[in-house]
């Protein structure tokens, strides 16, 4: 049986606004095994990208714990938080995020500066995940000269690339059209299966929803609905 990577108890997370507070998390509960492939759906308001940023230790729970591979973050310092964030977290985000001014290549080797990796093997590193996401041939192409699919995977790649425990995507299809939706969204699937990364995907899109084994809804900042699912791929619907 896998073992627990995420557990969060308790969480709440309350904002000011002005003379008002505003309170996106309520209590909410949650445990993410190891290899997991996770959706998160909800109406806009309801906490869902307030929770992937505290699990991505970019927010700070008002209250509760956030339990990451045994380790509590939610009192982390910011230092701290920034190793968590380097050495366990990958990120991918709906605008991509790349350098335009950097080639796949570079763009993918920059998340692994800091790390303990010496150049040559930050390049290869790099190779070998962009030929992951199909794209080899494509390395030294800046951005500008890559279609949206593309830098989407140049993203993945990146997210990749310091072996993160957990892949944190927010809206990683938003800004693709039908194909390279289904490009990606299959891309995330094989990762998931082939190579056991954990992955939790925050979408609108009931039909990316539905290609993940396993299903959140939140709505009024709890979980409302916890659902385990057949996977298929989008290019059998």
């Amino acid at each position: 049986m896998n073992k627990t990577l995420l557990k969060i108890e308790n969480l709440t997370k309350i904002y000011p606004l002005g003379k008002r507070k505003v309170q996106p998390l309520t209590d909410l509960d949650l445990e993410v095994k190891h290899g997991e492939f996770i959706s998160i759906r909800g109406p806009s308001g309801s906490g869902k990208t307030t929770l992937l940023n505290i699990v991505g230790c970019i927010d700070k729970a008002t209250k509760g714990r956030v339990l990451l591979d045994g380790v509590d973050v939610a009192n982390y310092s910011e230092s701290k938080l920034y190793k968590i964030r380097r050495d366990k977290i990958g990120f991918v985000f709906q605008s991509f995020n790349l350098l335009p001014y950097l080639n796949a290549r570079e763009n993918v080797e920059l998340s692994m500066e800091l790390s303990d990796k010496f150049k040559d093997q930050r390049k290869q590193r790099a190779l070998e995940l962009l030929s992951l996401v199909g794209l080899d041939g494509r390395e030294l192409h800046r951005p500008s000269r890559l279609s949206q699919g593309e830098q989407q995977r140049v993203a993945i790649a990146r997210a990749l690339a310091n072996d993160p425990a957990i892949i944190l995507a927010d809206e990683p299809t938003g800004n693709l059209d039908i194909t390279n939706k289904q490009e990606i969204v299959k891309l995330l699937s094989e990762l998931n299966q082939k190579q056991g990364t954990t992955i939790i995907i925050v979408t609108h899109d009931e039909q990316v929803a539905a290609q993940t084994r396993r299903m959140l809804y939140l709505r009024n900042g709890k979980i409302t609905e916890d659902k385990q699912q057949r996977q298929e791929t989008l290019t059998k619907q």
